[in-house]
């Protein structure tokens, strides 16, 4: 790697950063004013303090289960080191927080350096209910993917919406990389199928396949995603490799709900958390994280192609905590 690479993957790492920073804004704004105000007037950390913060953790919708286990932590440390300032809160929050995340497992995985290694397509596919931003989840993933010199072919197997498919093909175009298509209310099934197969053909090292999000049935649901992943190992026998659950951050309580209802339908093996920007639920994505024990894999923080990151647990507590 020359000098002028390091010096434009350090571009790219700060202008990510600054990406995060201002995603998060509104959580971090909205959750720093309300510490402020707990603490005003107040030494040390006491159960007052606490049975405030424990509010504001909810309020940002981390979830109670995962707030419990939050203020736990935090109590513990407190009767273990018998004194701790309200000075030290911020910094005793963002390491049991991240110490959290740890323990679920939470980070990026490379899957960008996995694609492609095994001499046959890395397939992804796709779920989630309409509106959480999922095909523009695929056409952002597709851009990582293309941009690191990766060939991709995508799948629009969502085929319930004309608008699905037709916006798939749209973020084929910009990107610069084929979508395999039958149209609307043609067999899902059978789109993954052909696009897999077109995967193997032309050699792509990534294959990302977008499916419906139906809740209202979810045995329909289920059938649907077993039948996709069928006949996609007639081509692919490990297929998929990636189940990745897209989720509307600034839905709150709703993504809870969704991945709930999803983790039951099929086997989902990550997730990803989008518009994240546009909310003050940031906390969200640590309490998924959490009580689902998946690992987020990439977090929306804005509109452009590059705004869909890696999600990384160490830089997403540190952005959180910046002030």
């Amino acid at each position: 790697m020359g000098l002028f690479d390091f010096f434009k993957k350090d571009k790219e790492s700060t202008t990510q950063q600054a990406s995060l920073d201002a995603g998060l804004e509104k959580t971090k704004t909205n959750f720093f004013e309300q510490l402020s105000k707990a603490v005003v007037g107040k030494s040390t950390v006491d159960e007052a303090v606490l049975d405030d913060l424990e509010g504001l953790l909810v309020h940002a919708d981390v979830g109670i289960e995962t707030t419990v286990k939050v203020i736990d932590r935090i109590e513990a440390r407190v009767a273990r080191d018998k004194y701790v300032s309200t000075g030290e809160l911020d910094r005793i929050l963002r390491e049991e927080i991240a110490g959290l995340l740890e323990d679920n497992n939470s980070g990026s995985s490379a899957l960008l350096d996995s694609a492609g290694t095994t001499g046959q397509p890395y397939v992804i596919m796709v779920v989630g209910v309409n509106g959480v931003g999922k095909t523009t989840t695929i056409g952002k993933l597709a851009h990582r993917f293309h941009a690191a010199g990766k060939k991709v072919v995508l799948g629009a197997a969502d085929t319930f919406r004309a608008a699905a498919v037709d916006q798939l093909i749209i973020w084929g175009q910009r990107v610069g990389v084929p979508v395999v298509s039958h149209g609307m209310n043609t067999d899902p099934a059978s789109v993954a199928y052909d696009a897999v197969q077109k995967g193997v053909e032309m050699g792509a090292d990534v294959v990302i396949i977008d499916t419906a999000g139906r809740l209202h049935n979810k045995v329909n649901l289920m059938n649907e995603l077993s039948k996709i992943k069928r006949v996609m190992q007639k081509v692919i026998p490990d297929a998929p490799h990636e189940v990745l659950l897209v989720l509307d951050g600034s839905t709150g309580q709703n993504a809870f709900l969704q991945a709930k209802e999803f983790t039951k339908a099929t086997e989902v093996t990550a997730l990803a958390i989008t518009k994240l920007d546009g909310t003050a639920r940031g906390g969200v994505v640590i309490g998924i994280s959490d009580q689902f024990s998946i690992p987020v894999r990439y977090i929306g923080v804005g509109e452009k192609m590059t705004d869909l990151q890696l999600f990384d647990r160490h830089t997403f507590v540190n952005s959180l905590f910046k002030k």
